[in-house]
C-alpha cells in the first residue's frame, strides 16, 4: 500500500479539513475566505536542484486583505518513525521558507504507527542553543477513536480505523467512518475513493464483514445502492463517450477516404491531425475538402499557409 499517495490525495482532497484536524491550534485563524493552495513538488524541485527534499504536501495559505502574511504549512506521512528524520525536515522547511520568502512555516507529520520519541531538534553548545527546531506530530496510533467518533471533520472519520481502538470494536469503528464519509461528502467519486481508503486501513477479516453486514444494515444498503447508482452512471457516461468517439472515428475515416481520392498520399502529419481532430473541425474540413485544390486549402480554407 503506497501509504505516501494515499495521505497526499487526503489532505489535497480535504485541505482545510486536514489542517484543522492536524493543526488545530494553527488551523483556528483559517476563515473560510482564505486561500489554501497547494505548493507544486515541480516547480521546487526545479527551483532548488539537489537541495530538494521530497516531502508530501506543502501548503500555502494566503489571507485575502494581506494584512497578514502567508503561512506554510509542510505536512509529512511518516508510516515508519524509524525512517523519519528531523534534521531533513528542518532543511526542508529551510528550503521553503527561502523560496517562498517567510519565516511563517509550520512543520506538520502525521505518524501511522507510532510518533518518535525525539520531536525537536537543537544544535548548539554547551553554553547557547542556536537552532531550536519542532514540529507538530500527529500520532494516529495514540489518538482516541472514542473521542472522533462523531467528528464532522471528514479527514478526522475516514482516518477513525488508524486511531486507537481494542480489537473488538473494530467493526463499529469501520461503521463509523462509512457513514462520516457518506454522511460528509457528497461527491460520488470522492465517496468511491475514501471508501477504498477506509477499506485498506480497516482491513476487516470476512467474519468482521458479515457482522458488518448484519448490525448496520441501513449503511450497507445505503452503500449498495450508492455503488450501483455510480456504477450505472458510469457506464451510460461510457457509453455515450464511446458513441461519440465512434461517430468521430468515423467522420475523420470518411474525410481521409474524400482527401485520398483528390489529392493522392496523406502525409503521415496530416493524417495524424485528421484523426484527433474534433468534431466540429472535422466537419468544416470535409466542407472545405469538396471544392479544395490541394491539402492546404483543406486544413486552412484556401488560405495559402
Amino acid at each position: 500500500m503506497d501509504h505516501d499517495q494515499n495521505f497526499k490525495n487526503l489532505v489535497l482532497d480535504y485541505p482545510r479539513e486536514a489542517l484543522a484536524f492536524c493543526a488545530e491550534a494553527e488551523a483556528r485563524a483559517i476563515t473560510p475566505d482564505v486561500r489554501i493552495t497547494p505548493v507544486r513538488e515541480e516547480q521546487l524541485k526545479e527551483r532548488l536542484g539537489e537541495r530538494f527534499r521530497e516531502l508530501d504536501v506543502p501548503l500555502l495559505v494566503e489571507w485575502p486583505d494581506g494584512q497578514r502574511a502567508a503561512l506554510v504549512f509542510v505536512v509529512e506521512e511518516e508510516t515508519d518513525p524509524a525512517r523519519f528524520s528531523a534534521p531533513r525536515l528542518a532543511h526542508y522547511c529551510l528550503d521553503i521558507a527561502e523560496l517562498l520568502k517567510t519565516r511563517r512555516v509550520v512543520p506538520v507529520v502525521i505518524f501511522l504507527h507510532g510518533g518518535p520519541n525525539e520531536r525537536r531538534l537543537q544544535l548548539g553548545s554547551e553554553h547557547t542553543s542556536y537552532l531550536d527546531f519542532h514540529f507538530i506530530a500527529v500520532d494516529l496510533a495514540a489518538m482516541p477513536y472514542s473521542r472522533w467518533r462523531d467528528s464532522d471533520n471528514i479527514v478526522a472519520r475516514i482516518n477513525l480505523p488508524n486511531m486507537r481502538h481494542e480489537q473488538h470494536e473494530r467493526v463499529e469503528v469501520f461503521a463509523a467512518a462509512i457513514k462520516g464519509l457518506i454522511t460528509l461528502e457528497q461527491d460520488p467519486e470522492k465517496r468511491l475513493k475514501y471508501t477504498d481508503f477506509i477499506d485498506s486501513y480497516a482491513a476487516l477479516d470476512d467474519n468482521e464483514r458479515a457482522r458488518y453486514q448484519q448490525d448496520y444494515p441501513d449503511e450497507v444498503e445505503n452503500m449498495r445502492t450508492f455503488s450501483e447508482r455510480v456504477r450505472e452512471e458510469g457506464m451510460q457516461q461510457g457509453m455515450r463517450q464511446g458513441m461519440q468517439q465512434g461517430m468521430q472515428q468515423g467522420e475523420a475515416i470518411l474525410l481521409l477516404q474524400l482527401m485520398h481520392h483528390k489529392f493522392g498520399d496523406i502525409p503521415d502529419d496530416i493524417r495524424h491531425r485528421v484523426e484527433s481532430a474534433e468534431p466540429e473541425t472535422l466537419t468544416r474540413w470535409f466542407g472545405q475538402a469538396l471544392t479544395a485544390d490541394n491539402l492546404d486549402e483543406v486544413l486552412h480554407g484556401g488560405c495559402g499557409r
